[in-house]
């Protein structure tokens, strides 16, 4: 009875009027909920769909210029790679130094005695396309892995992607500027007339370091999808530097009635014409202007390849790594 009497009471207590609202407010709560599940499972039409800005050519070069202004990160990641590289070593780069001058002059020896080349002549020519090769060879080698190789960055630094490849030619450009130390010892030992076409170097050595901007750019996303690519890029690195004339001289070829016809077959390798737009000022020699025209078409070429690669994958390398 009591229990009986305690639910009239509860019912006596409560207004009817504020029923009436909990179910008012109830129903428009339900009609809004309805409302948003329409709204965000609604099939739109395609064409009102904004295209993404992430794949675009202007996404990918804003990517090249926004790296490139954050150039005091990458300055001083690049000076750390060679400070840890080194650790606790007393010459720390000059290592390299060391190693690539013992192995010009054992090479220019060698080969100025097998060509019967004079050692003055040959020697510079060895040497300086041994130092501008490492720089080549490291680009593309390092290149290729220059992502996977920084794999917590990309994950955990909010920065360009293009900050990383200007890393890693940063620091091939300080090992180029070390190795650069054997050539003004040539300089003084083997003294040459250098003449206003000296300053040819300036404009060449730039065009060098574009190249190897948009190598590592390219092989580096591409070999981060497809890691068969970075050991195929070693084996063909390898490869190359036969065919490039570093040890040997096209000259030679042209003078030997027997293979003057093959000679130019040389020209074929894209490598050649690099390195003769760099070599050939630093020893006192005349650069022909076709050597520029190829070099600069395969630049823009590769630019827009590269260019291509980023706007296509490049929002795909942080789920590679």
């Amino acid at each position: 009875m009591c229990f009986l009497q305690l639910i009239a009471f509860s019912r006596r207590a409560t207004p009817t009027g504020d029923l009436g609202e909990d179910r008012v407010c109830h129903v428009h709560d339900n009609n809004q909920l309805r409302a948003d599940i329409a709204r965000m499972t609604a099939v739109t039409d395609q064409g009102e769909i904004p295209p993404s800005q992430s794949m675009t050519f202007k996404a990918a070069f804003a990517d090249l210029i926004e790296g490139a202004r954050q150039r005091e990160l990458w300055f001083k990641l690049g000076v750390q790679d060679i400070k840890q590289r080194y650790r606790r070593s007393v010459l720390g780069p000059f290592w390299i130094t060391i190693a690539t001058g013992v192995m010009a002059a054992a090479l220019g020896l060698l080969y100025s005695l097998l060509f019967k080349i004079p050692l003055s002549t040959f020697l510079p020519h060895v040497t300086v396309g041994l130092i501008m090769w490492n720089f080549i060879s490291g680009a593309i080698k390092e290149g290729a892995t220059v992502f996977i190789d920084n794999e917590g960055l990309i994950k955990q630094l909010p920065a360009p992607l293009s900050v990383h490849v200007y890393r890693l030619v940063w620091r091939q450009t300080l090992f180029l500027g070390h190795n650069l130390i054997i050539w003004l010892i040539l300089l003084a030992i083997f003294p040459r007339h250098l003449g206003w076409e000296f300053w040819l170097f300036l404009p060449a050595l730039a065009l060098l370091l574009v190249n190897g901007v948009w190598v590592s750019m390219f092989f580096g996303i591409v070999a981060t999808r497809f890691r068969d690519v970075a050991p195929l890029l070693d084996s063909l690195t390898q490869l190359l530097f036969y065919v490039t004339p570093i040890v040997w001289m096209t000259s030679t070829l042209k003078d030997n009635a027997s293979v003057s016809s093959r000679a130019r077959l040389a020209e074929l390798n894209p490598l050649y014409h690099y390195m003769e737009i760099v070599r050939a000022p630093m020893i006192g020699q005349p650069v022909a202007a076709y050597h520029w025209w190829i070099v600069i078409a395969c630049t823009i070429g590769g630019v827009l390849l590269a260019a291509l690669a980023m706007r296509q994958w490049r929002f795909r390398v942080s789920y590679w790594v």
